[in-house]
């Protein structure tokens, strides 16, 4: 069905990682209309908050579960205080509210051999880079698209985070693989069988479709074929165009190594590290343009 700009923004925004966002709430930068509350309506949600709704979007969300679904109007006036602080066992830490603002000014630093980030790509390295800049950290996020397509957060390690993002990024893009589009759901599967079982299809192993092809008739009009090993490696060796932005440095090239199997094209971190030659010398190996932000965007 059509939808409205800013219902478009919370599906494209949910679609990056359905499985976590079940039971989520929804934050908006808009007016609540009545298309994000119908979409709303069938999704599993716990709230909303948005500076404002239209009478038939509340009329719509005041059905939800009964009459107990949380909807909240933000102040669009207010400010956060400038310092923040967190008190961890008697102790007070404090520190500067993160307020930088994220625009193409902090693209323009590219020591890579390929500089060349098209409009498209600038667009999605700044996604990206928003959305850590809120991402609890150590993170990493790809987008394609206009969409935040993986988001790896709160791991110990940078390339933990890459290969967390990646790998969430591998089931988006296989999602949208001809073997999975084409597979023989019965009309009457409810959306959440549906996109687990596609998940368990994109993600698991063998034993994982031994599972699915036993229950096959409660989901599907015909057993599907097996989406082996070497079909979802052959069709994400396809993919390019992803970007991806760090919320630090990148210590070593083994990220970029790990975002090159993502068909990572554009990468923007911090720069910063003592082995910056080797990450550069790393995005060169693969003909990835890079950008050093020297923007550090850590949330904790």
């Amino acid at each position: 069905r059509a939808l409205s700009p800013v219902a478009c923004a919370y599906v494209r925004a949910r679609g990056a990682d359905r499985m976590s966002s079940y039971g989520d709430f929804a934050a908006v930068s808009d007016v609540c209309d009545e298309s994000l509350a119908e979409f709303l309506r069938g999704e599993v949600s716990d709230g909303i908050i948005a500076p404002g709704y239209t009478e038939k979007a509340l009329e719509i969300l005041k059905s939800k579960r009964k009459g107990s679904y949380l909807v909240l109007q933000m102040d669009e006036n207010y400010t956060p205080p400038a310092i923040e602080r967190k008190d961890v066992y008697g102790v007070t830490f404090e520190q500067q509210r993160n307020d930088v603002k994220i625009t193409e000014d902090c693209l323009t630093d590219r020591p890579t051999a390929n500089k060349d980030i098209p409009a498209a790509a600038r667009r999605d390295l700044l996604l990206a880079l928003i959305t850590l800049k809120y991402t609890q950290s150590n993170s990493v996020c790809y987008t394609m698209d206009g969409q935040a397509i993986g988001v790896g957060a709160g791991q110990q390690s940078r390339v933990h985070c890459t290969r967390l993002a990646g790998n969430k990024a591998d089931i988006w893009q296989l999602r949208h693989s001809p073997q999975v589009l084409t597979l023989p759901f019965r009309d009457d599967v409810r959306r959440p069988d549906r996109d687990n079982a596609i998940d368990v299809y994109v993600a698991g192993d063998e034993d994982d479709y031994a599972l699915l092809a036993a229950d096959w008739q409660r989901l599907f009009t015909e057993k599907p074929a097996p989406f082996t090993r070497e079909e979802k490696r052959a069709y994400l060796r396809t993919v390019t165009g992803v970007a991806l932005g760090s919320d630090a440095f990148f210590p070593f090239g083994d990220n970029v190594e790990r975002a090159h199997q993502s068909g990572v094209s554009y990468i923007a971190q911090s720069g910063g590290s003592i082995r910056d030659d080797n990450v550069i010398a790393t995005c060169d190996k693969y003909g990835i343009a890079m950008a050093m932000t020297h923007i550090r965007l850590f949330h904790h």
